[in-house]
């Protein structure tokens, strides 16, 4: 079973609670600060391109990419004037030119399941990357997925779909399992069931350090991707800014 195929349908819908206006603050928040005000900005794992649309949305030339051909057709029905869509793997997507910054949210890093793959990711962005360009994203930690979520099934339902999420974390593997069966309402009240298999993994932020700099990139800090302040054990989020610094050893592109 293929992910983000059959959940792609309804995926917003079952994302309504999620917060992107706050992310999406805090992301222009520390572009600003960093310098970038405009220009290009790539975003990592885009899904249906909620959040390119919002930065887009705050002045920056945005690119999306997705693996997933569903999520990117949602993607690209929306309303998005300006911003190009790319269906490739973040393990060895190729960008045109280089970006003055790349971000990706919602735990799209998790999904890297092998640190050899998740140093190709780092390597890429450090090539594809302006000089002094930002790196900057988020990670579900092992508390969030050891503690809260667990072996532990949740049930949602909306006028339009319902989705039962059974959940199972590997703490030797480090790896998170989530089945999901869906139920869509399609015309003349019928539903049609989905049923995919997800998987994240949890990385430790010293061994993401280790990693980006081995990429070639400069760790510049870590928060709390609530509050925003220091990195605490019971973080569910955390975001990681990191900084192009040499192009050497880490880049995959001559």
């Amino acid at each position: 079973m293929e992910a983000y195929t059959g959940f792609a349908e309804v995926y917003d819908l079952f994302m309504e609670d999620v917060p992107y206006e706050a992310w999406r603050d805090f992301l222009s928040g520390v572009l600003r600060r960093e310098g970038i005000a405009d220009g290009l900005v790539c975003e990592l794992g885009c899904g249906t391109g909620r959040m390119t649309r919002l930065l887009a949305g705050c002045g920056y030339d945005m690119i999306g990419i997705d693996l997933s051909q569903e999520m990117l057709s949602i993607a690209r029905e929306k309303e998005s004037e300006g911003i190009l869509y790319l269906e490739q793997d973040m393990r060895e997507f190729e960008l045109y030119g280089t970006v003055r910054a790349v971000v990706s949210v919602c735990d799209s890093m998790n999904y890297v399941l092998e640190e050899e793959d998740m140093l190709k990711v780092f390597c890429l962005v450090n090539n594809y990357l302006d000089p002094g360009g930002i790196f900057l994203f988020d990670l579900n930690t092992e508390y969030k997925f050891r503690e809260l979520m667990g072996t532990q099934v949740f049930c949602e339902h909306h006028e339009r779909g319902t989705l039962v999420w059974e959940n199972y974390y590997d703490e030797e593997t480090k790896v998170n399992e989530y089945a999901l069966t869906i139920f869509s309402r399609q015309e003349q009240g019928l539903y049609r069931k989905y049923e995919e298999l997800h998987y994240e993994r949890s990385y430790g932020l010293e061994r993401v350090i280790c990693l980006l700099e081995q990429a070639g990139l400069e760790f510049v800090c870590a928060c709390d991707g609530e509050d925003h302040g220091a990195v605490r054990k019971d973080s569910e989020r955390i975001y990681i800014l990191a900084k192009e610094c040499q192009k050497g050893a880490g880049s995959l592109v001559k």
